[in-house]
């Protein structure tokens, strides 16, 4: 079929509508998928990244690119000015290189790097010197000095690394195994010896890092005189091959990967010293849990929280580390399931904790206290709830133990918004610390004098601010307004009602002109995400991106909505779709669809699309096999059927296999594919280790089965998010033929 060359989008515009829109907006650039994805568009939004507040609170590092555009420099802003300076040049950075070329199969190296948040570099607890990580190969940077010195010099990569508190010794995870390496001159010391590659020592395995938000799985206690560390076991968990296809002979790396009623890892907990010797720690006799976070309470004190495996109940056990004797002194249950939350806080003392839970409909702060003198003597007593509204607390952001006072950051007043407060720990004098209508992601320092902030609206574009808490704030950084430079339709709220009332917040752009629009009517996409644990919705300048603007540029609207299941809303709103994943789900979008439809006539009903990624991309599949409403759809790394999924995500909303069989069965896409309705198109990088081809693969079958004709697209080595620009612009220039196709020709 036919398609239209991007390059001749605008030459379907009559004669006079573009000299029209020349003679107004001279200043205007066009959107273009090459300007969205091959580097012009991203280069102007380049912010400052990699923000980490020195321990002393006197600097806030961050890596920018330099002017000439040669390479990068560490620059630092010092609170008290507002001002920058250089921090490591960057010809000191391009000489900090890995010993060997760092190969790779495919891009899940780097994609699991930037996806997880990995550091490029750590600050020395005595703010004097930097640890970098450069591709999992470790420097230690004196910054007096202004030297590094080499501390890895293997092949093999070493994630993790992490200073001692008295900054003496730094220590890092390889081949399985925790390491640990002085500042000053010493060689490396191994401190596990596993040598069976099932077992890992401290070391975030793909499900605990994906699903249970895990970081780190080992942590210093304050004293500097040992490690507690979490072993996993995953030997009994099943393999999933990740095949690189583009060699020769392929080989192919089985990776760990536990899907809904598989065996999970099998976990415990250790303690390490620094003479290499483990006291393992016995905190319950059910084999199959999770334990997701843990830490130390004081010297010799830690704390571990078990969650069962069906999530609805975690337990915060305390540990006397040297005698191995553990006490459970907190329970929280949940009828149906229970999300983590980092809100999780141990107060200096060792008498005080914060406990965050949603046992009053929202998520919100709890004090509770220990004895001071054992805190294994007596059960947590509740002392206050610190947070209380119909509203979430979102973060914990910062812990003023002297005052008694915590930062933390709120959709209160509006449940798109995200706002920086303060709050005694008695829950009174709640204060709003930042004022402007939109999104605040601040980065407080640890003596809460100070923090950044990183703002933006629905309309606004990001801006970056230092400042004081208690006082007034320098902006830093300003990204470029794209509405001046780009001549698009701004997005608008939109609110909706499902069928039981329950509103629901959505987002609209809607063109005022384009190739697209035939007889004052324009076609109309969907493009939801749908899923639990997320918010998309919010007023910020991320709710619509730049290829939402460009669809619109064509004469096409976007709709976006939040439905019932997702996230930010209270507990009712998240567990609507539980045991019942995609059901509820649909109604609500199509419930909106309808909706707006009323409300805005110039939609055409008749043109209509649906298009996601992940989760959204399985809500396409759904909305084209139980609805015969849409022409055309795009599905990204769809999952086709929840028993393809992993274990923790999917038990958690879906409950295990054996306990919901009739539900895994209802909610399989792959048994309804002959009800396929619409042109679809359906996107899979071969190398996806979180949603796996599989799922693409069971679906498509299905369909050849039931005779029903698809597109298909594949990427090879790419993994979920299908990274770089070549492959970008190659996926975005495909989507928009999908629907020009469909829509518009």
């Amino acid at each position: 079929m036919k398609r239209f060359p991007l390059a001749l989008i605008l030459l379907f515009l009559a004669p006079n509508a573009l000299a029209q829109q020349t003679q107004q907006a001279p200043q205007h650039k066009e959107i273009t998928i090459e300007s969205l994805y091959m580097g012009e568009m991203a280069g102007m939004m380049a912010a400052p990244q990699g923000m980490e507040w020195s321990p002393d609170g006197t600097k806030v590092a961050y890596i920018q690119r330099e002017k000439s555009g040669e390479g990068q420099a560490l620059y630092y802003f010092d609170p008290a000015t507002g001002k920058s300076a250089v921090l490591v040049a960057a010809e000191k950075l391009a000489a900090l290189k890995p010993p060997t070329p760092t190969k790779t199969q495919d891009d899940r190296q780097a994609d699991n790097r930037a996806r997880y948040g990995v550091a490029a570099y750590h600050w020395s607890p005595d703010s004097k010197s930097l640890l970098f990580d450069v591709m999992g190969h470790l420097w230690l940077y004196d910054l007096q000095s202004a030297t590094g010195t080499q501390l890895t010099e293997t092949e093999e990569t070493n994630v993790d690394p992490k200073f001692s508190p008295d900054a003496k010794y730094i220590t890092f995870v390889r081949d399985h195994n925790l390491f640990l390496r002085s500042t000053g001159q010493g060689h490396e010391q191994q401190l596990t010896k596993d040598t069976d590659k099932d077992i890992l020592n401290g070391e975030v395995d793909w499900l605990y890092e994906e699903e249970l938000g895990v970081r780190s799985n080992y942590f210093w206690s304050p004293d500097s005189t040992q490690i507690l560390f979490l072993q996993s076991n995953e030997k009994q968990v099943p393999t999933y091959p990740i095949v690189d296809w583009m060699t020769t002979h392929p080989v192919p790396d089985e990776i760990k990967y536990p899907k809904a009623g598989d065996p999970n890892p099998v976990v415990r907990l250790g303690v390490l010293g620094l003479d290499g010797k483990t006291n393992w720690i016995t905190l319950t006799t059910e084999p199959d849990m999770y334990i997701p976070r843990f830490g130390w309470v004081k010297p010799g004190i830690a704390w571990a929280m078990v969650l069962n495996r069906r999530q609805n109940q975690q337990d915060l056990y305390v540990i006397d580390v040297n005698s191995g004797k553990s006490r459970k002194v907190l329970t929280e249950t949940d009828p149906v399931y229970l999300e983590l939350h980092d809100g999780l806080y141990f107060f200096k003392s060792g008498d005080r904790f914060l406990w965050p839970s949603w046992r009053d409909g929202h998520t919100h702060l709890y004090l509770y206290s220990l004895s001071a003198k054992d805190p294994l003597a007596a059960d947590a007593k509740l002392v206050s709830q610190v947070t209380k509204g119909e509203w979430e607390m979102l973060s914990l952001e910062g812990e003023d133990e002297k005052n008694g006072v915590i930062y933390f950051t709120s959709n209160k007043d509006d449940d798109r918004q995200q706002q920086l407060y303060s709050i005694r720990l008695d829950g009174s004098h709640m204060t709003q610390i930042t004022k402007e209508p939109g999104s605040h992601t601040p980065s407080m320092a640890d003596s809460t004098q100070y923090y950044v902030d990183r703002y933006s609206s629905l309309v606004k574009p990001l801006r970056m601010s230092l400042c004081a808490t208690n006082g007034a704030c320098n902006e830093i950084f300003q990204a470029p307004d794209l509405a001046k430079i780009y001549d698009y339709e701004p997005p608008q709220f939109v609110d909706f009602k499902a069928e039981d009332g329950t509103l629901l917040r959505g987002v609209i752009i809607l063109p005022k002109a384009g190739r697209a629009m035939k007889d004052g009517k324009i076609p109309l996409i969907m493009n939801p995400y749908g899923g639990p644990q997320i918010q998309t919705i919010r007023d910020s300048m991320g709710t619509v991106g730049m290829f939402e603007e460009y669809m619109a540029k064509q004469g096409i609207a976007v709709l976006k909505v939040d439905n019932r299941g997702m996230y930010n809303r209270g507990r009712n709103f998240a567990i609507a779709t539980y045991k019942n994943l995609g059901e509820i789900e649909l109604k609500d979008q199509l419930a909106s669809l309808d909706q707006a439809l009323a409300k805005f006539p110039q939609l055409d009903a008749k043109r209509l699309g649906f298009w996601g990624w992940s989760y959204g991309a399985s809500m396409t599949l759904n909305a084209l096999t139980h609805s015969n409403r849409f022409k055309a759809g795009v599905a990204v790394a769809p999952v086709s059927d929840w028993h393809l999924y992993d274990s923790a995500y999917t038990e958690r909303y879906m409950s295990l296999p054996q306990d919901n069989a009739a539900g895994y069965d209802k909610t399989s896409l792959v048994k309804v594919a002959g009800n396929l309705s619409g042109r679809l198109l359906i996107v899979h990088g071969t190398s996806d280790d979180n949603v796996h081809m599989q799922n693409t693969l069971q679906f498509i079958n299905a369909l050849i089965n039931a005779g029903k004709q698809f597109d298909m697209q594949l990427y090879p080595q790419k993994t979920h998010g299908i990274g770089g620009p070549q492959a970008r612009m190659h996926l975005y220039t495909r989507i928009v033929k999908q629907f020009e196709d469909a829509l518009v020709k």
